[in-house]
């Protein structure tokens, strides 16, 4: 019997690489560079399969094109906006993503931005390193303590809940914003208004989804309510902060600091953040564990088995 034959557009971890290579006939992206648009459409007409990540443009020109084999996406992520869904309904291909994997090691990377940014631990390590530090002194580098503080989060779905059980841990307080409020939690807690949250809010944390309705969600209005000490923490969607905006804010002072591990327009960063010292950058590490990322890529083969099999899928989207 033939095997599906599916590509993996970037270097997946080398277990999930073995148990697909058993299953099926597997085309590897061997340079783990990003494939342009032509060569995802190409990929649609050659494979039964195409398994893309958050690099991926999968839009409704690599979807709809002539002679396609594919008739499933498997995703590695657990967002999906980079994939142009309606176009994938119309044509009927199936799209499935990884939720539930990666919720710890992100929250992970949320609390290490909190405290790199809280403690300015970013500016101390550069210092360091450019060599700069001429040693102890008792106003060097002052940051701000998280016992009592507030942390406001934005979205509370499995990460932001995992976020503040971490929080709670470092004697900080909790407090959110979403479209509802949550039951097993108190009702002082909830914020229906964002603006009122961004004011009360020492630490503002981002976990809601990406798309029209949450795009620059933290624009110039939302950060000049935010109080001068205030910082803020972004994990959730690159596209939720006016990153100009924040720039502006970050150069002027009006809000402490700032810790991303998304953008805009990514691996593109807003260059007026990069040579700010009171923001922490890091290269979209939130999933980067090998525990995380070898359960993300075993989800993406647990729901191509179902698909092949004729069964229903684990992790259906759109």
């Amino acid at each position: 019997m033939t095997k599906p034959k599916i590509l993996l557009t970037r270097r997946w971890p080398e277990a999930v690489e073995a148990r697909l290579a058993a299953a099926y006939d597997v085309t590897l992206n061997e340079s783990d560079t990003p494939l342009d648009e032509a060569a995802l459409a190409q990929a649609m007409r050659d494979h039964d399969a195409l398994c893309p990540t958050v690099t991926d443009r999968v839009t409704r020109a690599v979807l709809d094109v002539e002679g396609r084999r594919a008739r499933i996406v498997g995703n590695y992520g657990a967002g999906f906006e980079h994939i142009d869904l309606a176009a994938a309904r119309d044509l009927g291909i199936a799209v499935t993503n990884t939720p539930d994997v990666l919720t710890e090691a992100t929250a992970d990377i949320a609390m290490t931005l909190l405290l790199m940014a809280t403690r300015r631990a970013g500016e101390g390590e550069r210092e360091l390193r450019a060599g700069g530090w001429t040693g102890w002194r008792p106003t060097h580098l002052v940051g701000q303590s998280l016992s009592g503080k507030l942390l406001g989060l934005v979205g509370f779905g499995r990460i932001a809940r995992a976020t503040a059980k971490r929080a709670e841990a470092f004697g900080m307080r909790i407090a959110y914003h979403s479209r509802r409020p949550a039951p097993d939690m108190p009702a002082h807690a909830y914020f229906a208004d964002l603006g009122e949250l961004a004011e009360r809010a020492d630490v503002l944390s981002l976990h809601a989804p990406g798309g029209a309705e949450t795009r620059h969600m933290v624009d110039a209005a939302l950060l000049a309510r935010m109080p001068a000490h205030a910082v803020l923490v972004n994990t959730g969607r690159g596209t939720l902060i006016d990153e100009a905006a924040l720039a502006e804010a970050l150069a002027a002072r009006r809000i402490a600091a700032a810790g991303l591990d998304v953008y805009e327009a990514e691996p593109n960063v807003h260059p007026a953040l990069l040579n700010l010292p009171n923001v922490v950058l890091l290269p979209h590490l939130g999933s980067a564990t090998i525990e995380a990322r070898t359960a993300m890529g075993m989800k993406v083969a647990d729901n191509l088995d179902r698909f092949f099999a004729g069964e229903p899928l684990l992790d259906p989207v759109g």
